[in-house]
């Protein structure tokens, strides 16, 4: 007990900048704003060519976004300083392993059984057993995602069993 009081001490005493917390903060916000600044040399789509939003406002969105979450995450993170892992868990390996599985399914079959496939088998490996509620993430999230693709931005999707039966 006293060599973990021992190690929140002297992680404490470090200058901010020291920290992970900070630097792994920095890293993201730095890219971030690396490809921010890249958004701003996009070309702009005359009115009468533009389906939704500018191509470069998406982006420049997402970006903003990632940021505002990076500096929410240090700020709790110096609340509640991150636990020192020897290994990553199961389900971070796993993870990874479903977004291979998305793309295969996305490729080969349809982007939104992609779409669902991956909610569901993320949702279950990070602790959801269960079943309708992974049903629900499954149908409902694809929905919301094509909803905001196609209405909002004005985007179609590639060709697949679903989006052929609703394109045609």
């Amino acid at each position: 007990m006293k060599n973990v009081q021992k190690q929140k001490r002297a992680n404490k005493s470090l200058p901010f900048f020291f920290r992970d917390e900070f630097r792994v903060s920095l890293i993201i916000i730095l890219i971030s704003l690396a490809l921010l600044i890249t958004t701003f040399t996009f070309d702009i789509v005359p009115p009468i060519l533009n389906r939704g939003i500018q191509p470069a406002a998406f982006p420049k969105a997402l970006l903003v976004l990632i940021i505002i979450m990076t500096l929410l995450v240090y700020y709790l993170a110096t609340k509640k300083p991150w636990k020192v892992q020897k290994k990553l868990p199961k389900s971070f390996f796993l993870t990874l392993l479903s977004f291979l599985i998305f793309v295969v399914v996305s490729k080969t079959l349809d982007f939104f059984l992609g779409i669902s496939a991956l909610s569901i088998f993320v949702s279950y490996y990070w602790g959801e057993k269960r079943i309708i509620y992974l049903l629900l993430v499954g149908i409902i999230f694809p929905i919301i995602v094509f909803i905001f693709f196609e209405t909002i931005l004005g985007l179609r999707f590639p060709p697949g069993i679903l989006t052929n039966i609703y394109y045609s």
